[in-house]
């Protein structure tokens, strides 16, 4: 991806003066990132747009005959039966050589890291006018071995088989010849053969996707929790926060029996409970003073931490918060912020966690923030890179970063784990198992 150096945030070490950024999600939006992303990819005017409209029996995306109508990748969560909560991603084509076209290209990219599904779609149409039959699929394979080196399943369409169902039949036989996968071949003009791609997007799903738990083997029916949210500035006025919401959703779920609390009342709070909690879950920033207060056999962690293990590589995160004591002021770290909110005093990313590591290591220690989609391709240049919880990220796209600082031999951490760790209680803080 291109890493665009403006959205880089460099933290002095005296400004509280921070760049603020527009919201990159709406309340309504913040499910999405739980849901399967399916993203479809080809060239101009294959048909990826009609594949969509097809597939959801509505006009989700722009259909046209001008080639480059869809430009930025677009993001539409849609319920899809039988495949349940999905976000379908329509992208730009792959094949514009504009110079805008290589910047479409990139957020294509960029899509391509967040998905779990990756739909490719060839038109029959185009083929009956291209001369070379063996190159004209080369665009294709390529993405598909781009595909392949992710781990993302992949599934090739032949749209617009109305137009030339024999070309279709040849482009499929070429795609089995060259990539040993079976293509689907359709038209969504016709509503030919949707059904079957349905089929085949059910066998491709990763296994047991979104079976996993948020608090995973910690807590299971009837078990006693207490979750201790400081309502601060940070805190959005009226409403909880996203990981706060699907925490206490899920323990619900789960029947267990589960209290509130700010932190200035969890005592009394503890002293209204028959019994310990079995678990106790805090925001990361009131870490220290959590442990301090709770009972001896009530286990602790936050809900960042429980983030790390949902979306990311907890093991990794733990051992590469070790890092820390290696750090020094010429150092350099990376803290990478998933959503762009407009950040308010204290806030944990730029001002608090910064704060917190030059404490410890020096004032001279280097920090960068960047936030949203933005992160450098080349990391070598830090030291640390320390991540949120990325409750707006799917695990798909979180796993794409842990993969990317551990190829280039990257330490990479999470806020909750690296906090914990600052407290000298890393050691003492519950992580679910995987």
């Amino acid at each position: 991806m291109i890493f665009p150096k403006e959205n880089v945030i460099s933290v002095s070490k005296n400004s509280t003066n921070i760049e603020r950024t527009p919201e990159m999600a709406t309340l309504n939006e913040t499910p999405s990132a739980n849901r399967l992303h399916i993203g479809i990819y080809g060239k101009t005017n294959s048909g990826k747009s009609s594949l969509i409209n097809a597939l959801t029996n509505q006009e989700v995306s722009i259909v046209a005959d001008v080639a480059g109508t869809t430009t930025d990748p677009v993001y539409k969560p849609m319920e899809i039966h039988p495949l349940g909560a999905c976000v379908l991603i329509d992208t730009a084509g792959f094949d514009d050589t504009s110079e805008l076209g290589t910047r479409r290209v990139e957020k294509t990219k960029l899509a391509a890291e967040k998905t779990d599904i990756a739909v490719i779609v060839l038109s029959a149409e185009e083929a009956v006018t291209c001369a070379d039959e063996q190159g004209q699929i080369q665009d294709e394979l390529k993405w598909y071995r781009f595909f392949r080196e992710k781990h993302t399943p992949v599934l090739f369409v032949i749209n617009k088989a109305d137009q030339d169902e024999e070309n279709a039949a040849r482009l499929a036989e070429m795609i089995y010849e060259e990539a040993k996968e079976d293509a689907v071949i359709i038209s969504a003009k016709k509503h030919t053969g949707i059904e079957e791609f349905k089929t085949t997007l059910i066998r491709l799903m990763p296994e047991n996707f979104g079976a996993e738990y948020i608090t995973g083997n910690l807590v299971e029916e009837d078990d006693l929790v207490l979750l201790v949210m400081p309502q601060d500035i940070q805190a959005p006025k009226g409403r909880l926060i996203l990981p706060q919401v699907q925490t206490i959703r899920e323990l619900l779920d789960k029947k267990c029996l589960v209290m509130s609390a700010t932190t200035d009342k969890m005592e009394q709070a503890l002293e209204a409970m028959a019994k310990p909690p079995k678990l106790i879950i805090t925001d990361s920033q009131v870490y220290k003073t959590v442990y301090e207060k709770k009972p001896e056999e009530s286990s602790l962690t936050s809900f960042s931490t429980l983030f790390a293990a949902y979306k990311g590589d907890i093991h990794y995160y733990v051992e590469s918060a070790k890092k820390i004591e290696a750090l020094t002021e010429d150092s350099k770290v990376l803290i990478a912020e998933c959503c762009t909110h407009a950040p308010l005093k204290e806030d944990i990313g730029r001002e608090k966690l910064p704060r917190f590591l030059r404490k410890r290591v020096g004032s001279g220690l280097g920090i960068d923030i960047v936030s949203g989609s933005d992160f450098p391709e080349d990391l070598s240049s830090y030291d640390l890179v320390i991540q949120c919880g990325a409750c707006m990220f799917n695990r798909k796209y979180v796993m794409s970063r842990i993969l990317q600082a551990k190829e280039q031999k990257v330490p990479m951490s999470n806020y909750g784990i690296v906090i914990a760790y600052l407290n000298g209680i890393l050691d003492k803080i519950t992580i679910p198992e995987e």
